[in-house]
């Protein structure tokens, strides 16, 4: 090799895609394990769902339900299901719990639409459920696809009703209307935001009518249905949490399939990747500690998001166990920010700084910061905590990369980091780089995938 190139390999950064680093094994690797993300995502696909389906994994692991009265040693694996949409998972450390705790922390809410408490009505011969959109999410993308409707209804009684209707094939599917392009000249001059708004968002639920006499009769057509195949009644609308999702399956995407098609990638990826880390965790030196939150996607706010008491009540419970205050072990801990990057889009460079821009097949991303502008909202990640994940992950064989949100003044983002920080953790985002986020239909790579769901066995084992 010659001075100026063995100097260029000693001094410059060397991120590049991982099929060409990688060996035939690991990319295979990567490939077999995220034939089962597949099948968790077709699974789960609302909050609940991905608590359901977590525990149940858990549990053919070994893990039982946590009980702050019993006294825990290492290699006990535990979980908190927390009003059935947040899920702390923790295995048991042979170093004491005063030596800090190792933290996952994603979240299972993802960008969707939401009955109405009173949704359904008729007009123009069609029946329609009302919508609110929840989260940040393009309004006009969710016209015109295929949609399902998931979700709980508490019965007058009290009974509990599960619905997941549109994802058999045998099921119907729903859909939301858009405008003719010979009609859409006014719509067309409209931006993108005010193309569709939000009270248009009306999911068609039927088109007959019901055979008799009397107004609203495809309303009524409708809630027969209902009530014949579910027992529901109007007013049950009222205390129910039902999520319009897209119908789509998690598919393969490229000749190659390297890349997976699916909705709720963010902030399904770093969840199923955290969680699968932690359910091959065995007697771990620090204590593990997943959390699977709720609500990150309108500000982590509510009883199950992570401004909630309910992952510091947890981590006190686990503490008195041991006779141990919380506090000193909230200084050792450590967590990785468990959520999703950009990937950047040549079809789109105008918005992203190249440099400093997550690649798909580049590994997993390391965040310093995440927030907007001038780094609002971000906990930022020190040079000391940095220099930790970097020693660990090429230590560990990790491919991985950093990145930013895009241009400074593009836009930007948060996730739940800052309100770990908060409590006194050093805390680093971490995740796999997505396209087309907040999309219906989102795409990432196997090899980052995988990469991510090595990052999270690395860090909990070392």
């Amino acid at each position: 090799m010659s001075e100026h190139k063995e100097l260029r390999e000693k001094l410059f950064i060397h991120y590049d895609n991982g099929g060409n680093t990688l060996d035939l094994g690991t990319i295979e690797k990567a490939m077999s394990f995220c034939e089962d993300y597949k099948d968790f995502l077709n699974a789960a696909k609302t909050e609940r769902e991905c608590v359901k389906e977590s525990v149940k994994r858990a549990e053919q692991k070994g893990f039982v339900p946590f009980d702050p009265q019993q006294a825990y040693r290492p290699g006990d694996k535990v979980y908190l299901n927390y009003k059935n949409k947040s899920l702390l998972l923790a295995v048991v450390g042979t170093e004491p719990l005063s030596e800090g705790v190792h933290i996952a922390a994603a979240h299972l809410d993802c960008p969707r639409l939401d009955f109405k408490p009173k949704p359904l009505y008729e007009e123009g011969h069609l029946g329609l459920f009302k919508t609110h959109y929840y989260g940040g999410l393009k309004k006009y993308q969710w016209t015109t696809i295929p949609l399902a409707i998931h979700g709980v209804v508490i019965k007058a009684d009290g009974e509990k009703l599960e619905l997941n209707i549109g994802e058999k094939e045998s099921d119907p599917v729903f859909v939301i209307g858009d405008l003719l392009p010979h009609l859409a000249a006014e719509q067309m001059k409209k931006t993108l935001a005010e193309g569709v708004t939000g009270e248009q968002l009306n999911v068609i639920g039927g088109s007959l009518p019901y055979q008799g006499e009397g107004d609203d009769k495809i309303r009524l057509n409708v809630l027969n249905y209902l009530y014949e195949e579910y027992g529901m009644v109007e007013e049950d609308f009222i205390s129910a949490d039902i999520e319009v999702v897209p119908a789509f399956k998690a598919r393969d995407i490229g000749f190659d399939r390297s890349l997976i098609g699916a909705y709720g990638h963010d902030d399904r990826v770093c969840a199923y990747t955290a969680l699968m880390a932690t359910l091959e965790a065995e007697k771990p030196a620090h204590t593990v500690l997943t959390v699977l939150a709720d609500r990150e996607e309108i500000g982590s706010c509510g009883v199950t998001g992570m401004k909630s008491d309910f992952f510091m009540n947890f981590l006190e419970d686990l503490c008195d166990g041991f006779g141990i205050s919380v506090r000193r072990v909230l200084d050792k801990s450590r967590c990785l920010s468990a959520d999703v990057s950009v990937a950047y889009d040549p079809s789109f460079p105008e918005v992203y700084e190249r440099r400093n821009s997550a690649h798909i097949n580049h590994g997993t991303v390391l965040c310093k910061y995440t927030g907007a502008r001038g780094k609002s909202s971000t906990s930022e990640a020190s040079a000391e905590l940095m220099g930790e994940f970097r020693r660990m992950f090429n230590a560990g064989g990790v491919l991985w990369q950093t990145a930013e949100l895009g241009k400074v003044d593009a836009g930007g983002g948060g996730t739940v980091a800052s309100y770990i920080a908060e409590r006194g953790i050093e805390t680093v985002d971490l995740g796999v780089a997505v396209l087309s986020m907040h999309a219906p239909y989102e795409c990432v790579s196997k090899i980052d995938t995988y990469m991510t769901f090595r990052a999270f066995q690395v860090f909990y084992e070392s």
